[in-house]
């Protein structure tokens, strides 16, 4: 059988399953990604370059699409350079977000499409508004936002199934679309990120810390509001104080992955720092910027407490990586985040907004903990039993691969997470602020597609 792969940040959520393929008889392998894509053993992969593009011409609401489109034009010259070289995919797994699903159905008509359902952009309910303290877009940036999703719509009208790696990134989606995506998540390698008590975390002071100290985590691609920066740093200083041996190791870039970008010649990490530094004591937090994965996995393996905090958006990895490490994680109340976390099971959730309720917990886990081990057993459990890649995720996807299989609306539902009719009542739906809207000017950035 033949398989492609199209992603431009190549393998992306496709490492698991590529890599599993890549391990058996009977599968050739192909890929297309941008100039940042990675090769793997066994997967031939094709290389676009995407040209610098002056949009400036184009309708603000069309910009974006103007770069799909530019996008789609290079993924379909990659295809072309497969199919001379005879490589027509049984079954093609591809992102929606970048454009790059466009030309697929024209070049292979018979090939099975299976796209990646990462989340569905909207006004209410979701990131969008969420935060108060941010503003939000006018009418034309509701447009403007509508109309990401335009690539997204016209791989769903083509693809034959899709697939969403949690139940609430699923429900995003245009209700007459849902039955057509499975929710099945990429997976975790449970056997990797696995608790360690010899584990050692070196600082960037050059001192060794181990699960024996008191370490609160916090892991994030870039520092910025949407996974909750300036909350976690508005709690530091009580969680500092109280506990005069604890040390903050704080992982992320000082970039921007999404959401509004900070004022010129700033960024969020500076912002929210500036905001607290005069009550920290700066010899116990540690910055550490993007660090190599195994350097990751360390730093979970020595948390005491790790925070992780998100407006209602896209699952980070490293949440459910944290779980699997057996961290006690302190997570916000939000969607997709209470489908993992059931607060007291397997990890702690808070409302997102409350400061000083994220620092007394954090507190009572460097205090007592002891109190929380079942707490941490529970939590690699939860991801063992619904997560793990090569068990649960893997199996799941492969059936897909089934050419024969019926449509996924006939098919059972394969549930990778917790469904909402388990979610505790209380916490389905969290509160969301409403403020006036504020007209803005939509920019010609192309900050399409997502990343975890």
């Amino acid at each position: 059988m033949k398989i492609l792969f199209v992603h431009n940040n190549f393998p992306a959520q496709y490492r698991n399953l590529a890599s599993a393929l890549a391990g058996e008889p009977g599968f050739e392998l192909a890929a297309i990604g941008a100039s940042n894509a990675q090769p793997m053993p066994s997967v031939k992969l094709i290389k676009y370059a995407l040209p610098d593009s002056d949009v400036s011409g184009t309708h603000p609401f069309a910009r974006r699409f103007d770069l799909e489109c530019r996008r789609a034009e290079q993924v379909l010259y990659s295809l072309s350079t497969l199919a001379s070289a005879g490589f027509a995919p049984d079954v093609i797994f591809a992102h929606p977000g970048w454009g790059e699903t466009l030309p697929l159905r024209t070049m292979f008509p018979e090939a099975k499409q299976i796209v990646y359902c990462e989340f569905f952009y909207g006004a209410e309910g979701r990131d969008i508004g969420f935060d108060p303290e941010f503003p939000m877009s006018g009418r034309d940036g509701h447009i403007g936002l509508q109309l990401k999703n335009a690539t997204t719509l016209l791989a769903l009208a083509e693809c034959d199934v899709g697939i969403s790696p949690t139940c609430w990134q699923q429900s995003t989606f245009p209700r007459h679309y849902q039955s057509k995506i499975e929710v099945i998540h990429e997976g975790i390698d449970t056997s990797l990120v696995r608790p360690d008590a010899q584990a050692r975390l070196r600082l960037p002071n050059g001192r060794q810390v181990c699960r024996s100290d008191e370490i609160v985590t916090f892991v994030v691609r870039n520092l910025e509001p949407l996974r909750g920066y300036h909350i976690f740093m508005r709690a530091l200083p009580e969680i500092m104080a109280r506990r005069p041996n604890a040390q903050a190791v704080i992982i992320g870039r000082d970039g921007l992955s999404y959401g509004l970008p900070p004022p010129a010649g700033s960024n969020w990490k500076s912002i929210f720092l500036e905001e607290v530094r005069d009550r920290l004591d700066m010899s116990r937090v540690h910055f550490m910027g993007g660090v190599p994965y195994n350097t990751f996995i360390e730093a979970l393996q020595v948390s005491s407490a790790h925070v992780y905090l998100t407006y209602p958006f896209v699952l980070s990895w490293s949440a459910l990586e944290a779980m699997s490490a057996g961290c006690l994680v302190i997570g916000s109340d939000t969607a997709p985040v209470r489908e993992v976390i059931s607060s007291g099971d397997n990890g702690l959730l808070v409302p997102f907004f409350a400061v000083d309720e994220l620092a007394e917990k954090v507190v009572e886990a460097l205090q007592e903990p002891g109190r929380f081990d079942a707490v941490r057993e529970a939590a690699r459990r939860f991801v063992i039993e619904r997560y793990d890649a090569a068990r649960v995720c893997i199996p799941r996807m492969r059936q897909l691969l089934d050419m024969n299989a019926p449509a996924a609306a006939a098919r059972r539902k394969v549930w990778a997470a917790r469904p909402s009719s388990e979610w505790p009542s209380a916490v389905r739906h969290s509160p969301r602020k409403s403020i006036a809207p504020i007209e803005i000017e939509l920019s010609g950035k192309d900050d399409s597609g997502l990343s975890r």
